[in-house]
């Protein structure tokens, strides 16, 4: 059912991002609505975690990307091929706390100057 709902476009990859444990790769917080066709007898759990198949040799390599130089596997699209499910991730650099007041006093900015806008 899984596979239905991802054909339908029902994912959200927002929160999602993906773990390496013990040598294998895993899709985390990932939202895949339940397929509404089959009922809820059939049905998956939404935020299950997912494994995702990598050849070795690429796992090694994110390995050391992840815990040296603390970056985070995060989800770029899903798409269909062949049949198949693939999942494109990158590597991903998390922002500093100075980082996130900058874009939250942005947005905030962004808010006044619609409003000021809108009154004129």
């Amino acid at each position: 059912t899984e596979v239905k709902s991802i054909r339908q476009g029902k994912v959200n990859l927002r929160d999602g991002y993906a773990l390496i444990r013990n040598g294998e790769a895993w899709l985390l917080n990932v939202h895949i609505s339940p397929y509404e066709s089959s009922g809820n007898f059939f049905n998956h759990d939404p935020r299950r975690t997912r494994r995702l198949l990598l050849h070795k040799k690429e796992i090694r390599k994110l390995i050391g990307k992840v815990e040296q130089e603390g970056l985070t596997l995060v989800p770029l699209k899903m798409y269909m091929k062949r049949g198949f499910v693939k999942v494109a991730i990158a590597l991903a650099k998390g922002k500093k706390i100075h980082d996130k007041r900058e874009t939250i006093k942005q947005r905030q900015d962004k808010r006044e100057m619609a409003r000021a806008m809108k009154r004129y």
